[in-house]
């Protein structure tokens, strides 16, 4: 029985292929975009690759200062200092990294000058981050502590700079300082990973930026266990009560926040001072815009369906003439659009993928790389098949119901 309807399934969509095409095109059209903007922000709040241990390790992004009139307020990334001195002493933690913010340098190759992009971190930075490492070696604590001029480049900045001559070795200047590379990682667009260029924080030419209260920098404190943020939230969040600004006595309120990626996005939704960035209510409005957009092919579907049933109505009283009844019916007509739905996501997901491909190889943004989410298309597809279905068992039912003398003239 299955056999036959789906053969009828294909005879109808072969048959009439206009009302196909246009189904599918409204199936694969939203499934793509759910697909490629759901890959987008799981790259951008849970990534993998080199930023895979993102599910236990929180950031310190910046320091809010005000008073208790609220007469001035000041928000600014942190300076080394905080970190130095608040926050790599709080204890249940595996690993805090200070790392500054990106910045744009300058360097000479053959009389002409390179745009790179470059970070300042310390020897902690590559424990918290799982870089690619192609070649050579990544900076040790001994290399801070000896404030060793070294660098790490990325692989795209290398062949930039040298060619296919081998790296390691070889002298970079920038800022009027001469750097000696000696590695060269697999390079990504991660919040915290992109960089062209890394240089340990000691090779500042002034060591004025440690006795900063407010500056570039932004700390990363890696947890033992997923178990321990929320304990350790709270331990930033008590420890910037300790803060005072001796040269700013005006500031007697500190705020810091130990936040994931996603509430660092949320709080600058927000504006939330609270413990609770708002998160939660920032994932419920994305998923609630996409469940909307998913209402699309469903009103889409249903349209169609309508008008597609009842322009079958004279070969609906034939079968009801030779003795198909009314669950036979309404099975064969859902089992169209269920198809028709599985058919949509299967070119969707192949779509997708080609999207993703696209603007990993010629999108506008580097080192790119993103993969798509199997469980979101398979919830995105198990949604398409409910409204497919939904959309043809009520004027399926209406149909069928249909007197088959009535049905036979084209009766509605």
């Amino acid at each position: 029985m299955l056999k036959n309807y789906m053969r009828m399934a294909w005879n109808v969509a072969r048959r009439r292929k206009l009302f196909t095409a246009i189904n599918l095109a409204c199936i694969v059209i939203t499934l793509v975009v759910l697909l490629v903007v759901t890959a987008l922000l799981q790259e951008a709040f849970y990534p993998v690759g080199v930023e895979h241990r993102s599910s236990r390790f929180v950031e310190v992004y910046v320091i809010d200062a005000t008073n208790t009139k609220g007469t001035s307020t000041s928000t600014s990334p942190l300076g080394y200092k905080v970190i130095e001195k608040y926050l790599k002493p709080l204890s249940g933690l595996e690993a805090v990294s200070a790392v500054s913010g990106v910045q744009t340098a300058s360097v000479i190759k053959d009389g002409n000058i390179i745009a790179v992009q470059t970070r300042h971190v310390d020897a902690e930075y590559w424990r918290i981050l799982d870089f690619k490492l192609l070649a050579g070696r990544l900076p040790s604590t001994d290399d801070d502590e000896q404030g060793r001029m070294v660098t790490v480049l990325a692989r795209p900045m290398a062949l930039k700079l040298f060619g296919d001559a081998a790296p390691l070795g070889r002298k970079v200047e920038s800022g009027g300082q001469t750097f000696t590379v000696i590695g060269v990682v697999e390079p990504a667009l991660a919040l915290n990973a992109y960089a062209d260029m890394w240089m340990p924080i000691t090779t500042y030419p002034s060591t004025q930026y440690q006795h900063q209260m407010t500056g570039n920098f932004f700390a990363l404190l890696l947890a033992r266990s997923p178990d321990d943020l929320p304990g350790i939230r709270q331990r930033v969040a008590q420890v910037a009560k300790e803060i005072r600004f001796k040269d700013k006595l005006e500031y007697d309120i500190v705020y810091l926040w130990a936040d994931s990626k996603l509430d660092i996005f949320a709080r600058t939704l927000t504006s939330s001072r609270e413990l609770d960035s708002g998160s939660g209510k920032v994932v419920a409005v994305i998923a609630g815009v996409m469940i909307l957009f998913m209402l699309l092919p469903a009103l889409n579907l249903v349209n169609l369906n309508m008008g597609r049933i009842l322009e079958r109505s004279t070969e609906i009283g034939v079968r009801k003439a030779f003795g198909a009844s009314n669950g036979q019916l309404v099975m064969q007509l859902v089992l169209e659009n269920v198809l028709l739905c599985l058919a949509g996501g299967l070119f969707a997901l192949l779509g997708a993928q080609g999207v993703l491909l696209w603007l990993e190889a010629y999108g506008p943004m580097p080192y790119l790389k993103v993969s798509l989410n199997l469980a979101v298309f398979g919830w995105g597809l198990l949604l398409t098949i409910v409204f497919g279905v939904l959309s043809g068992v009520i004027p399926a039912w209406k149909m069928a119901r249909l007197d088959p003398v009535y049905a036979l003239k084209g009766a509605a």
